[in-house]
């Protein structure tokens, strides 16, 4: 499958940037497209969920390098994920066909993706995000959700924490990186039971505390099997969790009718109906 990229003006090659997402498990979720993206690129950039994962990377492309080496302990997430981007668009300055490979989807708890892109457009690079299987994508599967029948609210853990949010206990609620929640410094790669007893602490507002909460992790290996672990909320800052990890609320109150729009509704079909 030819990406073709559009030559500059004077007909020198241009350089481009493609982000495309590998999915979470290991061959079975990457699409044709974002492997032709990976094949005919010039650089591939990884970040990606397992070693194992990356070593099977580098047998579809002889140019992989990956971007985990530049994360550290103490060091700032952000300031990594900037690395990242300068690196890809290093790259595509010097006329490279540039493809990041990000696990999952790359357009979901990803920076970097979003702001290569960003840069490559305002530079007049042609750039272009091909998306993934998600973990979201995943934990409907695994947990045999389906988000469309009482709904779904994701947040990242920590913004119920940082900022003031509305919780509908009606609905599923998902809660990313939990194992992270609190942490302001963007430095550490885990925080403690105390941080996730303040998460369960706003939790409680709209769930009680032996409301069963489900612990999960997607399989990223194919001889592995997702994590499913299921506990009281009151139990969940005594869980080990990492940034992996997703948290899942189903919901803890029915669905309440709203009788009056019923009503209004009703009255509009007869009106429709004697049109």
């Amino acid at each position: 499958m030819a990406i073709p990229t559009p030559p500059s003006p004077s007909g020198a090659p241009r350089g481009s940037l493609a982000c495309v997402g590998m999915g979470m498990t290991l061959g079975s979720h990457l699409t044709p497209l974002a492997r032709s993206h990976i094949e005919q690129a010039d650089v591939v950039f990884a970040a990606l969920s397992d070693g194992i994962v990356e070593l099977w990377l580098q047998r579809m492309h002889p140019d992989v390098r990956s971007l985990q080496p530049y994360y550290a302990e103490g060091k700032s997430r952000m300031a990594t994920y900037r690395q990242w981007v300068e690196l890809m668009m290093t790259e595509v300055r010097a006329g490279k066909h540039v493809c990041g490979v990000f696990y999952g989807h790359p357009g979901i708890f990803a920076w970097s993706p979003h702001k290569a892109i960003e840069v490559a457009r305002a530079e007049g690079f042609t750039a272009h995000m091909e998306p993934g299987i998600s973990a979201e994508d995943c934990l409907y599967a695994d947990l045999g959700i389906d988000p469309g029948r009482y709904g779904c609210q994701h947040f990242e853990a920590s913004q119920l924490l940082f900022y003031e949010r509305r919780i509908d206990p009606t609905g599923y609620l998902v809660l990313w990186q939990v194992g992270l929640v609190g942490d302001l410094s963007l430095k550490r790669f885990s925080t403690g039971p105390a941080y996730r007893q303040a998460l369960v602490d706003v939790l409680s507002v709209d769930y009680p505390l032996d409301h069963e909460v489900i612990v999960y992790r997607g399989a990223t290996l194919p001889i592995q099997q997702p994590r499913v672990c299921r506990m009281a909320l009151r139990d969940l800052p005594g869980a080990e969790l990492t940034a992996e990890e997703t948290v899942v609320l189903p919901p803890a109150v029915p669905l309440k009718q709203n009788q009056a729009m019923r009503e209004r509704l009703a009255a509009l079909d007869r009106e429709t109906a004697t049109t």
